[in-house]
């Protein structure tokens, strides 16, 4: 088995081992340890080796053992040890897969979402806490307290490993769902750095969802958000140039859209509205799907995504998603249109200064021929972003309507 197979191996195992030792031993922050320094063990020793024929009861079983070795070094801890200390053979693995439990509460209410998130990536995702630190620009030493005081916030909360009861659990899985979506997003568009998108990071969170689809293939928020995560990454080779410049939607070459992912992305929008409830992500699902529909953006069904963004707008109000109603309705009822739709949230305090509204202005302005307004926009909003791929183009869209205006003056004094 190659290295990049036996490392997708181990993440896929990672979480199930992790599940194996706190349903026995109700450790959280010991079992992830012990874990970790098993995952680590099978890196260095598989490619050597080879790997084991249950290579899950060999992690669960080092885990085990390097857990024991912890409690055996904590004097404090002799009684328990007497009472946990036994080997465990791989024939003792159970079949159970506990991701989904471990999802839970990785993703526990007392946390917050950047604890919730970096918490999942580590426990349930397998990356180590310098791989976590690299992906969202922090210092390790930063991202490793974080993770340490959420695993403390979670021992501290009393948290027993077990699905909560049928009430919390429906709330908790929409905060399963929500982690999930930030992870994809962070890997989709970076916040900031030298690169458009965290290609890993976004497959990462499309791995963790399939696991969660796969315990609950009838939930139509679950599979609405993986088609949604599927229609978006199909278009990842086409958003940045060979030099790593963005390149706009409407620009991009489709037909090197990742064809398999959206088929099975647009099967995946189907089957997730074939319920009598419509969520969030189904719909934002189905507007992923309208453009994947269109073999060019000229041929983008407007109408029907201006439809969808109205109507996700009054079931999960927030401003970005008025925001991109702006942009589908300056295309189905003209520019100014959403130029008044944008002003509506001028007075939210969650997007002043924020640079999408900014260039989205920039935009629509560009669209009216108000090529000074455009400039302006475009320069605040490449200064309000910190992605490099983000202020490259933004800045290129300002040099370039300050071309058009000149020309447009050249013009009106030389008719």
């Amino acid at each position: 088995m190659t290295a990049p197979a036996i490392e997708d191996l181990l993440r896929e195992l990672t979480p199930q081992v992790l599940g194996t030792l706190v349903r026995r031993n109700g450790q959280f922050e010991g079992c992830e340890d012990a874990v970790q320094e098993a995952v680590l063990a099978a890196t260095t020793q598989w490619p050597a080796e080879g790997v084991p024929d249950n290579p899950r009861g060999w992690l669960v079983t080092v885990a085990s053992r390097r857990l024991i070795d912890q409690m055996r070094s904590d004097h404090a801890r002799r009684e328990r040890e007497s009472a946990t200390a036994t080997e465990v053979v791989p024939e003792d693995v159970p079949d159970a897969d506990d991701t989904l439990v471990l999802l839970f509460l990785c993703c526990h209410p007392t946390l917050t979402a950047a604890s919730q998130t970096a918490l999942t990536l580590r426990a349930v995702g397998g990356l180590t806490t310098a791989e976590i630190a690299r992906a969202f620009l922090v210092p390790e030493a930063t991202m490793a307290a974080r993770i340490s005081r959420a695993k403390q916030r979670i021992k501290a909360a009393g948290s027993s490993f077990g699905l909560p009861d049928w009430a919390e659990r429906e709330e908790r899985l929409r905060v399963v769902l929500h982690v999930l979506y930030l992870i994809f997003n962070e890997g989709y568009t970076a916040s900031s750095g030298s690169e458009l998108h965290r290609a890993d990071l976004a497959r990462e969170a499309i791995r963790l969802t399939r696991m969660v689809h796969a315990q609950l293939p009838e939930d139509g928020e679950v599979t609405g958000l993986l088609a949604l995560m599927l229609l978006t990454h199909a278009r990842r080779e086409t958003r940045t140039t060979a030099a790593g410049d963005l390149v706009p939607l409407d620009q991009q070459d489709r037909t090197k859209w990742d064809r398999e992912l959206i088929d099975e992305g647009i099967e995946l929008v189907k089957r997730s509205l074939a319920g009598t409830e419509l969520g969030p992500y189904q719909l934002q699902a189905s507007i992923a799907a309208t453009h994947a529909d269109a073999a060019t953006a000229e041929e983008t069904n407007w109408p029907q995504v201006h439809a969808l963004y109205l109507v996700l707008e009054r079931i999960a109000p927030n401003p970005m998603v008025t925001l991109n109603r702006a942009i589908a309705l300056a295309e189905t009822e003209g520019p100014l249109a959403g130029l008044a739709l944008l002003s509506t949230l001028d007075g939210d305090e969650r997007m002043v200064g924020h640079h999408r509204l900014l260039s989205v202005r920039a935009h629509l302005l560009e669209k009216t021929g108000d090529m000074a307004g455009a400039y302006e926009h475009y320069r605040r909003a490449a200064k309000a972003t910190a992605s490099i791929a983000e202020q490259r183009y933004l800045e290129s869209r300002a040099s370039r309507v300050i071309l058009l205006a000149a020309d447009q003056a050249t013009k009106q004094t030389n008719p």
